[in-house]
């Protein structure tokens, strides 16, 4: 194994063994890139592991956590219809510049699809940036995140938005030429 992919998807099944595989990637560096939910799992798993916030939890998994690093945006609150919940569609996201993701596109505004319900919480930004998981892009009209890395790792990096939506055969998001490059680079450190 030389790189993983937490992939998106709803609900409970198979989210605690995510936030397993993810602490395991975090401490033995290795390139790990979560899409949508994967990125929602890695904000989680930091928080419990690297914050001391044990119960840190989605509110779409555990509505009652005392640590809600992920929830719905309060404009959706008191939406019932849960397919009036969804963020759907392309947005901007204006990323840091010299961070990895910037790296991987070439510049520092992109425009990516969406297809979720819950976001990262804006309210504990500065503890997990304090702790070393940098928020690394974001909406540049909302301030919602879209993008998290860990810059201290060689590449672990977790977008809100599906990059496999715009990616085909023929011109992939730059996002995973650049994830396949660090796997394929740490797989040859481990070959040498």
């Amino acid at each position: 194994m030389d790189g993983v992919i937490i992939a998106p998807g709803f609900g409970q099944r198979g989210i605690e063994g995510k936030f397993v595989a993810l602490k395991w990637c975090r401490e033995h560096d290795m390139p790990t890139f979560g899409i949508c939910l994967g990125m929602q799992c890695m904000v989680i798993e930091f928080a419990r592991n690297v914050l001391g916030l044990k119960d840190a939890n989605s509110t779409e998994m555990d509505p009652h956590t005392a640590h809600n690093v992920i929830d719905l945006m309060e404009e959706q609150k008191s939406v019932s219809n849960l397919g009036g919940t969804m963020r759907l569609g392309a947005y901007e996201c204006k990323l840091k510049k010299g961070s990895l993701p910037a790296e991987a596109y070439g510049c520092e505004m992109v425009k990516e699809r969406h297809r979720h319900r819950f976001e990262f919480n804006e309210d504990y930004r500065g503890r997990f940036e304090e702790a070393g998981l940098e928020c690394v892009g974001e909406n540049p009209e909302t301030g919602l995140v879209e993008v998290v890395q860990i810059p201290s790792l060689t590449w672990f990096v977790g977008t809100q938005y599906h990059p496999e939506y715009q990616s085909t055969v023929l011109n992939p998001n730059p996002l995973f030429i650049s994830f396949v490059k660090a796997a394929i680079a740490n797989s040859d450190k481990k070959n040498q």
